[in-house]
């Protein structure tokens, strides 16, 4: 057998200026993270080349021996980390785990909840494009002017249509979430309460962040943001979600498979476990305080230099920019203006945005794989004033009302960026501060 630049030389290209643009640029996608070397080693294991329907010890194949030992171990390092009674570490990512969740509790029709997808919402949680939101009736709380989750809205709203599951978790809020509130809600009407933890896994097992296990019935996190491990998933069942159906944890684990899925990613699954053992280390407890401090100080720099931010800061690795000072949709123009810088960000609305979400009006960035890199807050006041000068190099563009008119001038644009003086200067400022914390040095 040959090796990936024998065999294939185009993909193993690919790879190397992958890991190129990843070690000389900033990664500011707050769902994304750098995955331990182990964890990489783990997922790129033989463990890919078996199938392993079932569960451990109830497996529809032979030679699972081995694969149940790592499976085991992933499992109940996830329960001790969570403090829960039962953990599935097979759901292959986070919409089959949610859609998982939706399928076990509600019947098509019944009626959700979930924080509105503009809003900072996940798509997964109700939207209208989502099978969520097609399936089962969706009702979708919403955000105050002040950018913080409306909790008396979403109590009329529970107490007035009684749905049948309850969501509390995002893909763009800043703030803690408010697990006891929505608790109490779930409660009052009857309905199941599901955490989505996704993007803040880690700071709750670093104790950076409150944890939903007193409070939700189910919690679905992905395993490859804050957490630092693989692009999987886990849906974990709480003593109080035991209490409210002594057979959810069965359900769910029969919903996962035969119900959503085949054979299990045991490659994944491994490097599950791997994350999970090194999330239950004091170094990790610092870096996840460390991923805080650095949002919380970037936050505090962008706004000394009157960037505009939604909820005026962040409590957790997350901040939102409002852009709607320097135009409605400019989310394009920052975002396509940094990467070319070497910093990347993706757009993203603003709650009660006035552009479409095709053009949107804000840029979501976050702290996770600085963080992981060794950057703190010194770092992040440089990287705060890199993109105050690559915001002020691009506010002349404004984005054409005429619809036939915007595909050419965002041609003209990043046409443009790529000569723009303050653009290159950032590049370079980007490159020098890359080489003070390399990115897997020994690769």
């Amino acid at each position: 057998m040959k090796s990936l630049k024998e065999e294939d030389p185009e993909v193993y290209k690919a790879v190397v200026d992958e890991l190129t643009r990843q070690r000389d640029g900033l990664e500011m996608i707050p769902s994304e993270n750098f995955a331990s070397p182990a964890v990489l080693e783990a997922i790129g294991s033989v463990l890919t080349n078996k199938y392993s329907e079932g569960y451990s010890g109830k497996r529809y194949y032979g030679g699972n021996q081995f694969i149940d030992v790592i499976e085991r171990l992933a499992v109940e390092r996830a329960k001790k980390l969570f403090n829960v009674p039962h953990a599935n570490v097979q759901p292959y990512s986070g919409s089959p785990a949610n859609l998982t969740i939706s399928f076990t509790v509600c019947k098509p029709g019944d009626t959700v909840m979930g924080q509105n997808l503009t809003d900072g919402g996940h798509l997964t949680h109700g939207w209208k494009t989502s099978l969520t939101g097609m399936v089962f009736n969706s009702v979708p709380y919403h955000v105050r002017p002040d950018g913080y989750i409306d909790i008396e809205e979403a109590r009329r709203l529970a107490m007035e249509h009684k749905p049948k599951l309850i969501w509390i978790g995002s893909s763009a809020y800043s703030r803690e979430f408010p697990f006891e509130e929505f608790s109490k809600i779930a409660d009052e009407c009857g309905a199941y309460l599901a955490a989505d933890i996704s993007h803040i896994t880690g700071l709750i097992l670093a104790g950076a962040h409150k944890s939903a296990t007193p409070y939700a019935h189910i919690i679905m996190t992905t395993t490859h943001k804050t957490l630092r491990g693989p692009r999987g998933a886990m849906i974990m069942v709480t003593e109080r979600g035991l209490k409210k159906d002594p057979e959810l944890a069965e359900k769910i684990d029969k919903m996962i498979f035969p119900g959503m899925q085949g054979g299990p990613h045991n490659n994944t699954t491994a490097g599950i476990a791997v994350a999970l053992l090194e999330a239950s280390t004091p170094q990790y407890r610092e870096h996840g305080h460390q991923v805080v401090k650095n949002s919380k100080a970037l936050a505090d720099e962008l706004m000394k230099k009157g960037i505009k931010l939604v909820t005026n800061g962040t409590d957790n690795h997350m901040i939102l920019v409002d852009l709607t000072p320097f135009g409605k949709g400019t989310g394009v123009f920052v975002q396509d203006a940094l990467d070319t810088a070497g910093i990347t960000v993706n757009k993203n609305t603003i709650p009660n945005d006035p552009a479409s979400p095709f053009y949107p009006s804000g840029i979501r960035l976050g702290t996770p794989t600085l963080t992981t890199r060794g950057m703190k807050e010194q770092e992040m006041r440089e990287i705060a004033d890199m993109i105050f000068q690559i915001i002020a190099a691009v506010k002349q563009y404004q984005l054409p009302e005429g619809k036939e008119e915007r595909a050419a001038y965002i041609k003209k644009f990043k046409e443009e960026i790529q000569d723009n003086a303050q653009v290159k200067s950032t590049r370079s400022r980007v490159l020098d501060l890359c080489k003070k914390f390399p990115l897997y040095p020994d690769m």
